[in-house]
Formats: structure tokens, sequence, C-alpha cells
């Protein structure tokens, strides 16, 4: 295997100008290319032999860059040349002309190997459908929504998406989940039964066995008292009689207000079945006015067998009310349920619209003199044939030949030739469908003169490659039309494309650039489009690990579920007003706004925010707040239950933020532990950390941005000092004493590599805003990575500095990113 030094040598061996070995000039070509005497000089000696610094060695790194691990090891050490981590302080170092000759030397070589791979394989492999682009696409595939929870194994991410196709893979065992959702989803769809009984019932709290508990419960004139509740112990209201008998959409109403108080007083609902054992899901919180009755609607999806429980949200518990005599004679709030009320399934019409979507209007007859009902035909084989090819045509995402057909046609020809029914016989061609490669992955085909290409417009600043140069994004094949409306609704939607869009695909219509931009508009003013928000957002920012960790209750006591689940509303909001108004998308770095309810408002410490609906909110100029990063959410899963680490946060402002992602620490060397006892601070620790010599180079450019974030707590809040449960000063707030003390000062100030020096977050954020070139092109990156199923590489940084450009001369606007990504040769490539 061909050696870095032995690659260096037949490079520096082109070249006609060779000086003496101990020279700068022979260390750089008159071509500029390095010799292997620059490797020599300043890496070989730390990092060769049996014991590398940072387990890295220079001497067995593979010359092929083309290899996956190889390529990022090349990279690295191009990436710490450009960053001047290396050598570290102290250590022979190169001219700066000899670093930048090899780190672009590098960068070379990695882009023309890519550049000669992507014409002939892609930029992305073909990958299947993870979980949730699976569901959705069910659902408008069959416009059935099917609970398929634990049928569909959960999806692992790879770059920070679950989209990413080397995460993507499949299995046996995966196979075995797609059967058997497949039946499932045509049981949903498929009307054989009689229409479900419409169900509409009533109840009055005071006469529910469960409402007997009067040392809990209290009954009034007009309904009944709840004052506490607990999960735990199973103090709640379960509606036994509420079981859903089939799978639809119910109605809920509750007639409810605050009492003995002249506060809104704060409930949930959660869903769960007759086994307590199984945890429940929350639907929602809500809140009751004081004195005058309200009825709170909302409406859920459910399966069969599922019911409803209330649970008030108070600061008494059950068994401090009991302590203190019951409900009776208690004086505090709570809440007042005169009656709840079921309404469902509500089905508008019977055969719904997914069985009328399969078989249109063919006409059902009874079965074996039994309830159940089946689809009949006069010409089975012809009308089998109709059904699958609407069908396929939408499932495949094109347009379908007779070869496509012949394999489920033969299905279900083999089936009636065994005397099954004619639905019966149709079913297993659908099925076929479900389960086919067509359908499971995204095989995105190469157009022929398809969308053709286009002229890019020239860029204002030289890329570290060359555009122009052969075997680049603008010489790979591109995607046919059909491939452009999945990638463009898988991106957008998380699922198939509608109607529309393949219509326009069928059409050779869609590629053109004016119509893309009004599909984007369309697309994004779909209700749709939430999935974007929810599956793009909610990685980027790494929302879905919110309970990854449970923060401590001796320490963050003021921690609870309903500021858990406003602190998860509000980047969610923030995204679409952003999205929304083509606002810059420097407000993910800091705004004059966010979106906040009471609770997340008093967790902030800001005024005059009253009720649990989020509304859109100007910041006060001290709050520090904006933008994303200090945002509760945001701030929580990027801590433990217990303490903060600037190693962990600078990481992900560093890879979220900037684009440029540390690399992973040496093996052997052990993570820093925060003292929650309060002897020694976090800057402490990690200042003898940095002594070693292989943790330094890296967290010069880690800390930094994880120090700005220090004055925010484990959940979200600002601190000026720590909190311990070892040394410190007594706290007490509201006349009580917590069971954590005051620790040690927080200093949240630091410098970054190029000596730029911050003393707070607010000073940190106004350094990053000084580039909003790079805020652009670290957010574009993300987009087309989550788009394509694959990041960008340097063979794509010509079409990324495009969008970059194009961007800038939009005022940064976020919409318009997003319409600049679509544009993009990146997004329309293979």
């Amino acid at each position: 295997m061909a050696t870095a030094l032995l690659l260096l040598a037949t490079m520096a061996a082109t070249s006609s100008a060779r000086g003496d070995e101990s020279t700068p000039a022979a260390r750089v070509s008159a071509a500029g290319n390095p010799s292997p005497q620059l490797l020599s000089d300043f890496c070989h000696g730390c990092h060769s032999g049996k014991a590398p610094k940072g387990e890295f060695r220079i001497d067995d790194l593979a010359a092929d860059v083309t290899a996956p691990q190889d390529r990022e090891r090349w990279l690295s050490i191009a990436e710490r040349l450009r960053s001047g981590t290396m050598p570290p302080k102290g250590k022979p170092a190169p001219e700066r002309a000899e670093a930048k000759a090899l780190s672009d030397w590098i960068v070379r070589q990695v882009e023309l190997a890519q550049r000669e791979r992507n014409p002939r394989q892609g930029r992305a492999v073909m990958r299947r459908m993870n979980r949730i682009e699976y569901q959705n696409t069910i659902r408008d595939l069959l416009q059935v929504e099917v609970d398929l929870q634990g049928v569909i194994p959960d999806d692992t991410t790879a770059g920070g998406f679950d989209t990413d196709s080397a995460s993507l893979q499949f299995s046996s065992y995966q196979l075995d989940g797609y059967l058997t959702a497949a039946n499932r989803v045509l049981d949903a769809a498929i009307a054989s039964g009689p229409r479900p009984r419409h169900v509409q019932r009533r109840v009055d709290l005071r006469n529910e066995s469960i409402t007997q508990r009067r040392d809990v419960y209290r009954h009034v004139d007009d309904g009944v008292a709840i004052f506490a509740s607990d999960l735990a112990s199973n103090i709640q209201v379960v509606f036994w009689n509420f079981l859903t008998r089939a799978r639809g959409k119910y109605r809920y109403r509750i007639s409810a207000y605050a009492y003995q108080t002249d506060e809104p007083i704060l409930f949930h609902i959660n869903s769960g079945t007759n086994n307590l054992g199984e945890p429940p899901q929350l639907i929602e919180y809500f809140e009751a006015p004081p004195g005058k009755p309200t009825v709170i609607e909302f409406v859920e999806q459910f399966e069969a067998g599922r019911n409803i429980r209330l649970l008030v949200d108070t600061e008494m518990r059950p068994r401090d009310l009991t302590r203190q005599g019951g409900a009776a004679d208690y004086r505090g709030p709570g809440l007042v349920v005169q009656w709840v009320e079921m309404e469902g399934p509500l089905e508008e019409a019977w055969p719904p619209p997914s069985h009328r979507l399969l078989f249109s209007d063919l006409p059902q007859a009874p079965r074996d003199g039994s309830d159940q009902r089946e689809v009949r035909s006069e010409q089975p084989l012809a009308d089998a044939e109709t059904i699958l090819r609407r069908f396929a045509r939408r499932a495949f995402r094109r347009t379908v030949t007779d070869d496509d057909l012949k394999p489920f046609l033969k299905r279900v020809q083999k089936q009636l030739e065994h005397g099954q029914s004619f639905e019966r016989a149709v079913r297993v061609g659908l099925q076929g469908v479900l389960v086919s490669p067509e359908f499971l992955f995204l095989r995105e085909r190469i157009g022929a003169a398809n969308h053709g290409a286009r002229e890019l417009p020239p860029l204002e600043t030289t890329p570290a490659v060359d555009p122009e140069a052969p075997g680049g994004a603008l010489d790979s094949a591109k995607l046919d039309e059909f491939g452009l409306a999945s990638r463009l609704s898988y991106f957008l939607w998380s699922s198939m494309p509608d109607e529309q869009l393949l219509q326009l695909a069928e059409q050779g219509r869609l590629g053109s650039p004016e119509t893309l931009r009004e599909q984007v508009e369309r697309m994004l003013r779909d209700p749709k489009a939430s999935a974007f928000t929810e599956n793009f957002a909610g990685q980027w920012l790494g929302l879905r690990e919110i309970d990854a960790t449970l923060p401590d209750r001796q320490l963050y006591p003021d921690y609870d579920d309903i500021l858990r689940s406003s602190m998860l509303k509000e980047p969610g909001r923030f995204f679409d007003e952003v999205l929304t108004h083509d606002l810059s998308l420097t407000n993910f770095v800091d705004s004059n706004f966010s979106f906040l309810n009471e609770r997340l408002a008093r967790h902030y410490g800001i005024e005059g925010v009253e009720g649990l609906a989020m509304r859109k909110v100007e910041l006060p100029p001290d709050s520090h707040r904006g933008g994303v990063m200090t945002m509760a959410a945001v701030l929580k899963v990027t801590a433990n239950g217990t303490t903060t680490s600037p190693v962990v946060r600078g990481a992900w402002v560093l890879d979220r933020m900037l684009g440029t992602p540390p690399p992973s620490p040496p093996a052997n060397v052990a993570a820093v532990d925060p003292d929650i006892r309060g002897a020694t601070t976090i800057r402490e620790q990690l200042a003898k950390h940095r002594q070693t010599e292989s943790c330094a180079s890296c967290h010069v450019t880690i800390d930094p941005p994880g120090f700005a974030l220090e004055n925010f707590d484990v959940i979200g809040g600002w601190r000026e000092h720590y909190r311990s449960i070892g040394d410190g000063q007594p706290v007490v707030i509201d006349g009580r004493r917590m069971r954590y003390k005051r620790g040690p000062a927080v200093d949240a100030g630091d410098v970054l590599p190029n000596g730029r020096r911050f003393r707070n977050v607010d000073e940190y954020k106004q350094l990053l805003l000084g580039d909003p070139d790079q805020l652009t092109r670290a957010l574009a990156e993300k987009l087309l990575a989550y788009a394509t199923g694959t990041p960008p590489g340097l063979a794509d940084q010509a079409d990324v500095e495009r969008v970059v450009q194009a961007a800038r001369k939009k005022n940064y606007g976020f919409r318009s990113l997003v319409h600049e990504v679509v544009q993009s040769n990146v997004f329309q490539t293979k």
C-alpha cells in the first residue's frame, strides 16, 4: 500500500525545481507541490512509531484518498495546518507558505478523487426511506394514519441526520417489519367490515368511581374539584368508559374552570390503554380560566383500545394534600371538571377515502353470509391491472411500465386461479408493491435530456477547488424529473411527491428554475411542510435528544414537564418564523425576538408574558437570549442531567452553527467531568486538560464557544454562579431553602484561536455575526446533507459557494437559502 511519504515523493518528483533538502525551498517545489521533507521535518517525529501523539500515524497513512477513513485523516491534517493548531506551540513549524502548500495539495487530491468518482457513482448511494418518511408516505399514499411504532425499527443517524445513506442499511429484520406493516396498513385502508359504530358519550365526573376518593377529590355543585395529580402513584382521572373501539379520529370536549384562584389552572391529557403498566403518551397541555366554565376541545387520531387520562398541574402533591387533611377543607387552587365528552370515530363517508382510492367505485358484497364485505369484479384481471397501475405509479413515484406490473399481476392471477376472491387476490398484489424495492428505496435515476444543464453564475471569490475542472458536479449526471420530484418532496415534506409534482415530472417541466421556485413556494405553504421544521430543525439542533437525560431534582427542582413541553416548542416556532418571512439566517445566532409562554418566560426572567399559549415576544436587551444557541431546549440537549461541559457545547457550536466539527478525541484520553461539589471549576479542570499536548490543539478551538455558554445551566436558566451539592453558600428562594448551594462564580470569557477575545455570550454572538458567509455556508451544507443523504464533499464546494453568493445578494434570507439549495447542482445531482 502506498504511503503518504511515497505519494508526496512522487508529486515532488514531477517538479523540475529541486533544492537542498535542508532548505524551505526543497520542501515546496517550483510547481507548488510539497515534498516528503515537509512531513518528515514537522510531523513524523510526533506522529510515527509505536506511540504516536493523538494515536495519529503519518508513516502508515495510505496515499489512496478515495477510501473514506484515509480521506478523513488527510483532511484533518489540512484543517490543522490551516487553523495553525498543528504543529503545537513550542514545536518547529513550517512557514505559512509551506503549510498552505501542503493543505492545498491535500484538498486538491481529495477534490480530484471525488470529481473522478461522482460521474461514475454519483454523490449519494441509494438509500431506503427512514421510518418517519415511510409512515408519512403511507399516510399520503393510502390516506390512512396507522401507528407503526415498534413495527418499523427506529433509525440511527450519521452526520447528524436520519436521512444519511450511510446509516440507512437494510436487513432481514427490517424486511419482516415491512411485511407486517404492509398487512397492517392494508387492513386499515380496505373497508372489509361494516361502518364502525359512531359513539358520542358524555360523563359527569361526580358519577365516576375513580373520583370517589375524597382525600384527593372534592365534589362540588357542578362537578369535581381536582387539587393534585401524580402519575407515579396513579393519582389521575382515567376515563375507562372512553375506550376506543375502532381506529380513527376522535373528538374530546372538556368543560372545566379554575377553582379557588384568580389565575388559570394548567392540566394535561395523556392517552394510554387499559394496561396501566404501559407508558402513557402526552396529548397536550391546556389551561382553564378562573370562574367561568370553559369548553376545551381537541381531536386526536387513535388506534383501537385507547383511553385518555386527565392530570392537573398544581404545586400540590396528593401525598401532601392527604397529610393536610384531604380535599374537603383545602383552600388552595384546583380544577373543577364538570363533564367530559367523547365522539368518534369521525368518518365522513363509508367506505372511507382510502378504500375508494384503491378500488374506486367497484361494488362490495357480503362475504360468506357474515357482516364482512368485500369488493367484487366482473372483470377481475382487467380491474386488477387498473388498480395496480394506478397504485404503483404513486407508490413508485414515477410512470410505471407493463414490465413493472408483470410480477404483481402474476401474483394476482395465481391467487385467482387458486380460488381466492378478487379483493384478496388484489390485496396480494398491493402488498407486493408495498414491499418492493421500488417503493422502499429512493431509487434516484439519471436523466437523459431532461432538465438539462444550466449556465451557472460566476463565482465572486475563488473557491478552494476549480469549479470548471473536469469530472466535477457540472459534469455529473443529473437526476431525472421523477428523481428530482422525490428529492424535493422528501426534503420539504418527508413524504412522497403529490399529484402536481408527479404530473410536472411526467411533462418534463419540473426541472426548470422557474417551476422549481414555484413548487418550493407551494410546498412550504402546505401544512405538510411542518415535517421540514420537525425533522430538519429537530435534528440540526439535536432536539430529539431532549429526554436523553433527566435533570437532577436536587440541583434543578425548577425543571418540570410543562417547562420541557414549552422549551421544545420555542425552536420550532422560531424556525418557522424565520423561514416564513425570509428573515436573515443570522437570526439563528442572535435575534431580538423569540416565542415564549408564561412558563418559559418565567424561566428566562422575562416579565409580561401570561398564559400557556406560545407567542412572539420582543426580548429585553439585557435578556442574553436571542437565536437558537441560548434557547433552553438546545442548552438542555448539550448538557447532562447534572452539569454543563464547555467541550460538549463548544463542539455543538462548531458543528451545528459553523460547520467545522472538531475531530473525535483520542481513545486514551479521559473525559473531563465537572465537579458538582463546588471545589473546582470546569475552567480550572480544562486548563489542566489543555496541558496534555494531544488535547491542547483541539481544545483551543472547542473550548471558547463552550465557555461563552457557561452562564446557562443544565436546563437553560441564566446563572452567575454554579450550583453545588457540597461547598458553597445557602440559597433561599421565596422563603424556601434550596437543597443546592451557590458554588463558584461563572467566567464565560475566553479567546478564539485568531486572538479575538470576548467576555460573555453577547460578545461571542457578535463575533460570529462578523462572518455571515460562514454561517450561511454551514447551514447550506446541513440542508444539502439532509436533502441528498450525504454531506457535500470537496468536489461540491464550488456549488456551495454559489449558494452562499446567491444568499448574500438576498440579505441571507433563510427562505431564499432554501430556494438556492434546491436550485443548486448538488441538490439536483445523483
